[in-house]
């Protein structure tokens, strides 16, 4: 095994997982309004995501798959009016003084949907990911090594927003910073979806 490659790719997806994006917004918002069980439900949404993903860039690598740029965009488009769609519900719910019962905020669709069609993590795994294939000499070996450590850290990562949200911020900040994560989960689903609209229209 390559451990030098090994852990230049444990360095790339800890910066990658840890940089604040739709998965971490949607994780933050969901535990700071609903609590350990649907954010770790939420978890498990975007991992799985992110084994989707990982079974694409496979396919890819073995020439089984060639992705279309457009049908690429149609989906960062529609991914992106998903995820705006779930912040704005987020957003409203947060900010209504008149909300007693808590809307339906993440969980195992939502965390799927959100991861995959998250750009970060789309990126990542269509021009990063192959260049770590030759982790080990056989190309199976290598895309379950990588796999199992991506979900290693994913968890991590998102386990420990988690364990911070509720055990080191208050009631008070909890709320302030669902709003906030819901807000800029809004500010990125409106990104994607110009950017993808200007590629379609270009």
């Amino acid at each position: 095994m390559n451990f030098s490659l090994l852990l230049a790719y444990m360095l790339a997806i800890l910066l990658l997982l840890i940089t604040p994006g739709p998965v971490v917004a949607l994780i933050t918002g969901t535990a700071a309004r609903h609590g350990y069980r649907r954010a770790f439900a939420t978890v498990v949404g975007t991992n799985a995501a992110s084994l989707v993903l990982i079974a694409l860039a496979a396919l890819m690598l073995t020439g089984l798959v060639s992705l279309d740029p457009l049908s690429l965009q149609v989906a960062g488009l529609l991914g992106s009016l998903f995820i705006g769609v779930i912040a704005w519900r987020g957003l409203r719910a947060a900010t209504s003084a008149t909300a007693h019962r808590p809307a339906a905020q993440g969980g195992l669709l939502k965390g799927f949907v959100v991861g995959i069609s998250n750009p970060k993590d789309i990126l990542f795994f269509a021009a990063l990911f192959p260049q770590f294939i030759a982790i080990t000499p056989d190309l199976s070996s290598s895309l379950i090594t990588l796999a199992l450590v991506w979900m290693a850290f994913d968890f991590a990562v998102l386990a420990f927003y988690i364990i911070t949200v509720k055990r080191w911020l208050p009631g008070a900040h909890q709320q302030r910073l669902e709003r906030i994560s819901m807000l800029m989960l809004l500010l990125i689903a409106l990104a994607g979806a110009f950017y993808n609209l200007r590629q379609l229209l270009l």
